[in-house]
Protein backbone atom coordinates (compact mmCIF):
# COMPACT_ATOMS: atom_id res chain seq x y z
CA UNK A 1 0.00 0.00 0.00
CA UNK A 2 1.47 3.35 -0.93
CA UNK A 3 0.44 7.38 -0.90
CA UNK A 4 1.96 9.85 -2.56
CA UNK A 5 4.02 11.98 -0.04
CA UNK A 6 3.63 15.67 -1.03
CA UNK A 7 1.60 16.74 1.96
CA UNK A 8 3.73 13.98 4.47
CA UNK A 9 6.74 14.64 6.53
CA UNK A 10 8.60 12.08 7.47
CA UNK A 11 7.43 12.64 11.49
CA UNK A 12 3.92 12.31 10.24
CA UNK A 13 4.05 8.89 9.37
CA UNK A 14 3.10 6.21 11.80
CA UNK A 15 5.63 3.61 13.69
CA UNK A 16 6.65 0.55 11.11
CA UNK A 17 6.59 3.22 7.87
CA UNK A 18 9.16 5.45 5.92
CA UNK A 19 9.95 8.35 3.64
CA UNK A 20 12.06 7.67 0.94
CA UNK A 21 11.29 10.97 -0.67
CA UNK A 22 8.87 9.50 -3.46
CA UNK A 23 6.27 7.46 -1.42
CA UNK A 24 5.22 6.34 1.90
CA UNK A 25 6.02 2.06 2.24
CA UNK A 26 3.95 0.26 5.13
CA UNK A 27 6.91 -2.00 5.33
CA UNK A 28 8.36 -1.93 9.15
CA UNK A 29 11.62 -0.29 9.61
CA UNK A 30 13.37 -3.45 10.55
CA UNK A 31 12.29 -5.00 7.45
CA UNK A 32 13.24 -2.64 4.44
CA UNK A 33 16.22 -2.75 2.38
CA UNK A 34 18.77 0.44 2.86
CA UNK A 35 18.52 2.45 -0.26
CA UNK A 36 22.17 2.65 -1.38
CA UNK A 37 23.47 6.31 -1.03
CA UNK A 38 25.51 7.93 -4.16
CA UNK A 39 28.61 8.46 -2.42
CA UNK A 40 28.51 4.33 -0.75
CA UNK A 41 31.29 2.00 -2.11
CA UNK A 42 31.03 -1.32 -3.38
CA UNK A 43 32.30 -2.38 0.21
CA UNK A 44 29.78 -0.18 2.11
CA UNK A 45 26.92 -1.75 0.00
CA UNK A 46 27.92 -5.20 0.77
CA UNK A 47 28.51 -4.85 4.48
CA UNK A 48 24.97 -3.15 4.61
CA UNK A 49 23.52 -6.19 2.95
CA UNK A 50 24.86 -8.55 5.03
CA UNK A 51 23.75 -6.51 8.05
CA UNK A 52 20.72 -6.97 6.80
CA UNK A 53 20.36 -10.57 6.37
CA UNK A 54 21.82 -11.36 10.05
CA UNK A 55 18.85 -8.62 11.24
CA UNK A 56 16.35 -10.70 9.22
CA UNK A 57 17.35 -13.82 10.32
CA UNK A 58 17.29 -12.59 14.76
CA UNK A 59 14.07 -11.42 13.47
CA UNK A 60 12.95 -14.76 12.45
CA UNK A 61 14.04 -16.37 15.22
CA UNK A 62 12.79 -14.25 17.84
CA UNK A 63 9.60 -14.57 16.25
CA UNK A 64 10.11 -18.20 16.40
CA UNK A 65 11.08 -18.61 19.73
CA UNK A 66 7.54 -18.90 20.99
CA UNK A 67 6.76 -22.18 19.74
CA UNK A 68 9.90 -24.10 20.08
CA UNK A 69 9.10 -26.28 22.75
CA UNK A 70 5.60 -28.66 22.52
CA UNK A 71 5.01 -31.09 24.40
CA UNK A 72 3.40 -34.72 23.12
CA UNK A 73 1.77 -37.58 26.08
CA UNK A 74 0.48 -40.78 24.50
CA UNK A 75 -1.78 -42.88 26.37
CA UNK A 76 -4.05 -45.62 25.53
CA UNK A 77 -4.31 -49.43 25.87
CA UNK A 78 -1.76 -51.75 27.51
CA UNK A 79 0.13 -53.03 24.34
CA UNK A 80 -1.71 -51.04 22.14
CA UNK A 81 1.73 -49.42 20.16
CA UNK A 82 2.23 -46.55 21.88
CA UNK A 83 5.83 -46.66 22.04
CA UNK A 84 6.58 -47.87 18.38
CA UNK A 85 4.65 -44.68 16.77
CA UNK A 86 6.81 -42.62 19.37
CA UNK A 87 9.92 -44.78 17.97
CA UNK A 88 8.65 -44.17 14.32
CA UNK A 89 8.17 -40.37 14.47
CA UNK A 90 11.64 -40.13 15.84
CA UNK A 91 13.23 -42.31 13.03
CA UNK A 92 15.05 -44.00 16.07
CA UNK A 93 15.37 -47.61 14.38
CA UNK A 94 15.05 -49.59 18.16
CA UNK A 95 13.29 -52.31 19.10
CA UNK A 96 10.69 -51.04 21.31
CA UNK A 97 10.44 -52.20 24.65
CA UNK A 98 7.18 -51.95 27.28
CA UNK A 99 6.45 -49.05 29.19
CA UNK A 100 7.09 -49.81 32.96
CA UNK A 101 5.25 -46.49 34.13
CA UNK A 102 6.16 -42.90 32.99
CA UNK A 103 8.43 -42.34 30.36
CA UNK A 104 9.89 -39.56 28.41
CA UNK A 105 12.47 -39.18 25.56
CA UNK A 106 12.51 -35.76 23.17
CA UNK A 107 12.99 -35.57 19.17
CA UNK A 108 14.81 -32.10 18.05
CA UNK A 109 14.20 -30.65 14.48
CA UNK A 110 15.90 -27.76 12.64
CA UNK A 111 13.80 -25.00 11.47
CA UNK A 112 16.17 -24.09 9.18
CA UNK A 113 20.30 -23.18 8.19
CA UNK A 114 22.16 -21.94 11.81
CA UNK A 115 18.90 -21.55 13.41
CA UNK A 116 17.56 -23.19 16.86
CA UNK A 117 16.30 -26.34 16.47
CA UNK A 118 12.72 -27.13 17.74
CA UNK A 119 12.32 -29.29 21.12
CA UNK A 120 8.96 -32.13 20.99
CA UNK A 121 8.92 -33.63 25.00
CA UNK A 122 7.35 -37.02 24.42
CA UNK A 123 5.57 -39.01 27.23
CA UNK A 124 3.65 -42.13 27.38
CA UNK A 125 2.58 -43.30 30.35
CA UNK A 126 2.87 -47.33 30.49
CA UNK A 127 0.13 -49.99 32.05
CA UNK A 128 -2.96 -48.77 30.16
CA UNK A 129 -5.47 -47.45 33.20
CA UNK A 130 -3.83 -48.58 35.67
CA UNK A 131 -1.17 -45.62 36.44
CA UNK A 132 -3.82 -43.00 35.77
CA UNK A 133 -2.07 -40.75 38.91
CA UNK A 134 1.06 -40.10 36.99
CA UNK A 135 -0.80 -38.29 34.09
CA UNK A 136 -0.45 -35.43 36.59
CA UNK A 137 3.39 -35.71 36.20
CA UNK A 138 3.78 -34.10 33.01
CA UNK A 139 0.76 -31.79 32.44
CA UNK A 140 1.81 -28.08 34.07
CA UNK A 141 1.06 -24.55 34.07
CA UNK A 142 3.98 -24.00 32.17
CA UNK A 143 3.46 -26.43 29.18
CA UNK A 144 -0.20 -26.54 28.88
CA UNK A 145 -0.45 -23.91 26.34
CA UNK A 146 1.64 -26.14 24.02
CA UNK A 147 0.70 -29.56 25.45
CA UNK A 148 -1.51 -32.37 23.13
CA UNK A 149 -2.91 -35.75 24.15
CA UNK A 150 -2.67 -39.08 21.68
CA UNK A 151 -4.58 -41.48 22.45
CA UNK A 152 -3.90 -44.78 21.20
CA UNK A 153 -6.44 -47.44 20.95
CA UNK A 154 -6.19 -51.29 19.97
CA UNK A 155 -8.50 -51.67 17.48
CA UNK A 156 -7.79 -55.90 17.59
CA UNK A 157 -9.60 -55.85 20.81
CA UNK A 158 -13.17 -53.68 20.64
CA UNK A 159 -14.51 -55.69 24.06
CA UNK A 160 -11.54 -53.09 26.08
CA UNK A 161 -11.84 -50.36 23.98
CA UNK A 162 -14.30 -47.96 25.60
CA UNK A 163 -13.51 -48.60 29.39
CA UNK A 164 -9.82 -47.25 28.54
CA UNK A 165 -11.40 -44.73 26.37
CA UNK A 166 -13.19 -43.13 28.79
CA UNK A 167 -11.37 -43.38 31.74
CA UNK A 168 -7.92 -42.12 30.25
CA UNK A 169 -9.71 -39.56 28.53
CA UNK A 170 -11.67 -38.23 31.43
CA UNK A 171 -8.53 -38.76 34.18
CA UNK A 172 -7.10 -36.53 31.39
CA UNK A 173 -9.42 -34.04 31.02
CA UNK A 174 -10.21 -33.32 34.45
CA UNK A 175 -6.27 -32.58 35.75
CA UNK A 176 -6.20 -30.36 32.24
CA UNK A 177 -9.60 -28.51 33.51
CA UNK A 178 -7.82 -28.15 37.33
CA UNK A 179 -4.64 -26.67 36.05
CA UNK A 180 -6.85 -24.65 33.80
CA UNK A 181 -7.75 -22.94 37.49
CA UNK A 182 -4.57 -22.88 38.41
CA UNK A 183 -3.63 -20.72 35.90
CA UNK A 184 -7.04 -18.67 35.83
CA UNK A 185 -6.30 -17.27 39.16
CA UNK A 186 -3.33 -15.91 38.31
CA UNK A 187 -3.45 -15.19 34.28
CA UNK A 188 -7.27 -15.09 33.57
CA UNK A 189 -6.16 -13.88 30.35
CA UNK A 190 -3.79 -17.03 28.92
CA UNK A 191 -7.05 -19.57 30.56
CA UNK A 192 -9.38 -17.96 28.31
CA UNK A 193 -6.94 -18.35 25.05
CA UNK A 194 -5.77 -21.77 26.17
CA UNK A 195 -10.46 -22.50 26.30
CA UNK A 196 -10.42 -20.74 23.41
CA UNK A 197 -7.78 -22.61 21.09
CA UNK A 198 -9.36 -25.56 20.61
CA UNK A 199 -12.03 -23.92 19.10
CA UNK A 200 -9.76 -22.99 16.01
CA UNK A 201 -9.76 -26.54 14.54
CA UNK A 202 -13.34 -26.64 14.13
CA UNK A 203 -14.50 -24.05 10.98
CA UNK A 204 -16.80 -20.86 12.06
CA UNK A 205 -19.74 -21.66 9.71
CA UNK A 206 -19.31 -25.55 10.67
CA UNK A 207 -22.79 -26.48 11.17
CA UNK A 208 -21.83 -28.78 14.77
CA UNK A 209 -20.46 -26.07 16.85
CA UNK A 210 -23.07 -25.85 19.20
CA UNK A 211 -23.23 -29.39 19.92
CA UNK A 212 -19.77 -30.56 20.28
CA UNK A 213 -17.54 -30.34 23.50
CA UNK A 214 -13.56 -30.04 22.55
CA UNK A 215 -11.79 -32.08 24.58
CA UNK A 216 -9.17 -28.60 26.29
CA UNK A 217 -6.41 -29.44 24.60
CA UNK A 218 -5.52 -30.68 21.33
CA UNK A 219 -6.52 -34.21 21.15
CA UNK A 220 -5.38 -36.94 18.24
CA UNK A 221 -6.99 -40.52 18.41
CA UNK A 222 -4.88 -43.19 16.78
CA UNK A 223 -6.63 -46.61 16.13
CA UNK A 224 -3.79 -49.03 16.49
CA UNK A 225 -3.08 -52.94 15.00
CA UNK A 226 -5.46 -52.14 11.37
CA UNK A 227 -3.89 -54.95 10.02
CA UNK A 228 -6.19 -57.44 12.18
CA UNK A 229 -8.48 -55.03 12.26
CA UNK A 230 -9.13 -55.24 8.45
CA UNK A 231 -9.88 -58.93 9.09
CA UNK A 232 -12.87 -58.00 11.27
CA UNK A 233 -16.44 -59.06 9.85
CA UNK A 234 -17.81 -55.50 8.28
CA UNK A 235 -20.44 -55.07 10.57
CA UNK A 236 -18.08 -54.94 13.12
CA UNK A 237 -15.90 -52.49 11.70
CA UNK A 238 -18.67 -49.98 10.77
CA UNK A 239 -19.94 -50.35 14.00
CA UNK A 240 -16.27 -49.07 15.85
CA UNK A 241 -15.29 -46.94 12.88
CA UNK A 242 -18.61 -45.11 13.60
CA UNK A 243 -18.59 -45.03 16.89
CA UNK A 244 -14.82 -43.43 16.96
CA UNK A 245 -15.65 -41.19 14.44
CA UNK A 246 -18.01 -39.96 16.84
CA UNK A 247 -16.03 -39.17 19.90
CA UNK A 248 -13.32 -37.67 17.89
CA UNK A 249 -15.61 -35.32 16.27
CA UNK A 250 -17.43 -34.89 19.79
CA UNK A 251 -14.15 -33.84 21.57
CA UNK A 252 -12.81 -31.79 18.57
CA UNK A 253 -10.02 -34.09 17.55
CA UNK A 254 -8.39 -35.89 14.45
CA UNK A 255 -8.98 -39.95 14.25
CA UNK A 256 -6.76 -42.28 12.23
CA UNK A 257 -5.63 -45.63 11.99
CA UNK A 258 -2.55 -47.41 11.70
CA UNK A 259 -0.75 -50.54 10.95
CA UNK A 260 2.52 -52.00 10.08
CA UNK A 261 1.93 -50.53 6.20
CA UNK A 262 4.99 -48.01 5.27
CA UNK A 263 1.39 -45.53 3.86
CA UNK A 264 0.01 -45.97 7.48
CA UNK A 265 3.11 -44.79 9.06
CA UNK A 266 3.86 -41.93 6.95
CA UNK A 267 0.13 -40.39 7.90
CA UNK A 268 0.86 -41.20 11.49
CA UNK A 269 4.04 -39.02 11.49
CA UNK A 270 2.49 -36.63 9.77
CA UNK A 271 -0.10 -36.15 12.26
CA UNK A 272 2.32 -36.69 14.71
CA UNK A 273 4.92 -34.13 13.47
CA UNK A 274 2.27 -31.13 13.57
CA UNK A 275 1.24 -31.61 17.10
CA UNK A 276 5.12 -32.24 18.13
CA UNK A 277 6.65 -29.61 15.73
CA UNK A 278 4.07 -27.68 14.58
CA UNK A 279 4.32 -29.19 10.77
CA UNK A 280 1.58 -29.46 8.06
CA UNK A 281 -0.73 -32.40 8.81
CA UNK A 282 -2.27 -34.56 6.42
CA UNK A 283 -5.23 -32.99 4.68
CA UNK A 284 -6.60 -36.37 2.62
CA UNK A 285 -9.73 -37.20 4.42
CA UNK A 286 -10.30 -41.20 4.44
CA UNK A 287 -14.06 -41.75 5.92
CA UNK A 288 -14.64 -45.27 4.40
CA UNK A 289 -14.85 -47.79 7.03
CA UNK A 290 -13.61 -50.52 4.63
CA UNK A 291 -10.07 -48.19 4.32
CA UNK A 292 -7.99 -47.18 7.40
CA UNK A 293 -9.92 -43.86 8.55
CA UNK A 294 -7.59 -40.83 8.95
CA UNK A 295 -10.09 -37.52 9.42
CA UNK A 296 -8.09 -33.77 10.67
CA UNK A 297 -10.29 -32.12 13.13
CA UNK A 298 -13.17 -30.32 12.19
CA UNK A 299 -13.21 -32.44 8.82
CA UNK A 300 -16.53 -34.89 9.93
CA UNK A 301 -19.82 -34.02 10.74
CA UNK A 302 -22.87 -35.35 12.70
CA UNK A 303 -24.75 -35.67 9.54
CA UNK A 304 -21.91 -37.58 7.83
CA UNK A 305 -21.18 -40.12 10.95
CA UNK A 306 -24.79 -40.89 11.38
CA UNK A 307 -27.63 -41.90 14.35
CA UNK A 308 -25.59 -44.86 16.51
CA UNK A 309 -26.46 -48.27 14.73
CA UNK A 310 -29.36 -49.24 16.64
CA UNK A 311 -32.85 -49.90 16.47
CA UNK A 312 -35.27 -47.24 16.54
CA UNK A 313 -36.72 -49.06 20.29
CA UNK A 314 -33.37 -49.47 21.19
CA UNK A 315 -33.10 -45.19 20.83
CA UNK A 316 -35.99 -44.66 22.50
CA UNK A 317 -34.48 -46.49 25.62
CA UNK A 318 -31.70 -44.24 25.59
CA UNK A 319 -33.39 -40.89 24.58
CA UNK A 320 -32.52 -39.44 27.78
CA UNK A 321 -28.93 -40.27 27.62
CA UNK A 322 -26.65 -37.65 26.62
CA UNK A 323 -25.14 -37.76 22.97
CA UNK A 324 -21.76 -39.61 24.56
CA UNK A 325 -23.58 -42.32 26.78
CA UNK A 326 -25.82 -42.96 24.08
CA UNK A 327 -23.25 -44.21 21.76
CA UNK A 328 -21.64 -45.64 24.51
CA UNK A 329 -24.53 -48.05 25.26
CA UNK A 330 -24.86 -49.04 21.53
CA UNK A 331 -21.29 -50.01 21.04
CA UNK A 332 -21.70 -51.61 24.12
CA UNK A 333 -24.75 -53.99 22.86
CA UNK A 334 -22.30 -54.92 19.98
CA UNK A 335 -19.31 -55.08 21.90
CA UNK A 336 -20.15 -56.19 25.99
CA UNK A 337 -16.88 -54.37 27.65
CA UNK A 338 -14.34 -56.61 29.75
CA UNK A 339 -12.35 -55.05 32.43
CA UNK A 340 -8.91 -54.66 31.00
CA UNK A 341 -7.24 -55.86 34.45
CA UNK A 342 -4.07 -53.80 34.37
CA UNK A 343 -3.81 -53.35 37.73
CA UNK A 344 -3.50 -57.20 37.98
CA UNK A 345 -0.70 -57.16 35.42
CA UNK A 346 1.19 -54.60 36.59
CA UNK A 347 4.86 -56.23 37.31
CA UNK A 348 7.76 -55.82 39.87
CA UNK A 349 10.05 -53.01 38.74
CA UNK A 350 12.62 -54.48 40.55
CA UNK A 351 12.31 -58.02 38.92
CA UNK A 352 11.67 -56.92 35.59
CA UNK A 353 14.79 -58.02 33.51
CA UNK A 354 14.72 -54.69 31.03
CA UNK A 355 15.96 -52.25 34.45
CA UNK A 356 18.50 -54.81 35.63
CA UNK A 357 21.34 -53.48 37.64
CA UNK A 358 24.05 -55.84 38.27
CA UNK A 359 25.22 -54.55 41.82
CA UNK A 360 22.05 -52.74 42.67
CA UNK A 361 20.20 -56.76 42.27
CA UNK A 362 22.70 -58.60 43.64
CA UNK A 363 22.46 -56.20 47.40
CA UNK A 364 18.41 -56.65 46.59
CA UNK A 365 19.01 -60.42 46.79
CA UNK A 366 21.02 -60.37 49.91
CA UNK A 367 18.19 -58.05 51.47
CA UNK A 368 15.72 -60.55 50.50
CA UNK A 369 17.46 -64.02 51.76
CA UNK A 370 18.39 -62.17 55.23
CA UNK A 371 14.30 -60.98 55.60
CA UNK A 372 13.59 -64.74 54.26
CA UNK A 373 15.23 -66.40 57.37
CA UNK A 374 13.01 -67.07 60.26
CA UNK A 375 13.65 -64.96 63.41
Amino acid sequence: MHCDVSYVTERDLPPGCYNDGKRVSLIPVSKRERMPRPSDSLWDIAIAEVQEKENATNEDDSEGAMQSDRSVFLIGNKNGGKTTIILRCLDRDEVSKPTLALEYTFGRRAKGHNTPKDIAHFWELGGGTSLLDLISIPITSENLRSFSVVLVLDLSKPEELWPAMESLLNSTRNHVNKVLADIGKTNSKLANQIKQDVWKSLPTDHPDRELIDPFPIPLLLIGSKYDIFQDFESEKRKVICKTLRFVSHYYGASLMFTSKSESLKAVTRSFINHLAFGLDKSKSVSLDHNKPLHIPAGSDSLSQIGSPPATSSDLRQFSGSTPMELWKNVYKRFFPQQSTNDRKDVKDPAKDPQYAEKDVDSMRTQKDQVHSIPH
